[in-house]
């Protein structure tokens, strides 16, 4: 009965941990690569509508959603899943429309603007 304890004790203790360095790691990835600062805040707006919510993103705000890069953009989006305002959301089908918000965007943006 006691190494059932122990072994609950250090499972949570492990989940724990992991679930603040994850925090950490985000952070520091934002930290370091100014991910807070690419992005005008209309944008912002747009992008956390179309992932968090229903919503479509501009053109524009596909173009610095680019810019941004994927690294900050995962970070970003995994970092808000961590604030407990959003603990009633999905991770997976946030993840799913990040996901999808990104390579709808980059899809845009690679492809060739029509001929005139």
């Amino acid at each position: 009965m006691a190494s059932l304890n122990v072994y609950s004790v250090l499972v949570v203790l492990f989940l724990t941990c992991g679930v603040v360095m994850a925090t950490k790691e985000n952070d520091q990835i934002i930290k370091e690569s100014n991910c807070e600062t690419k992005m005008g805040f209309p944008c912002v707006l747009e992008a956390f509508t179309s992932i968090f919510n229903t919503g479509s993103i501009s053109n524009k705000c596909c173009g610095e959603l680019v810019v941004l890069g994927k690294v900050c953009h995962s970070a970003l989006v995994k970092r808000t899943l961590e604030n407990p305002l959003f603990k009633d959301l999905n991770p997976a089908t946030i993840i799913a429309k990040s996901i999808q918000t990104w390579n709808n965007c980059l899809a845009l943006i690679d492809s060739p603007s029509p001929s005139a």
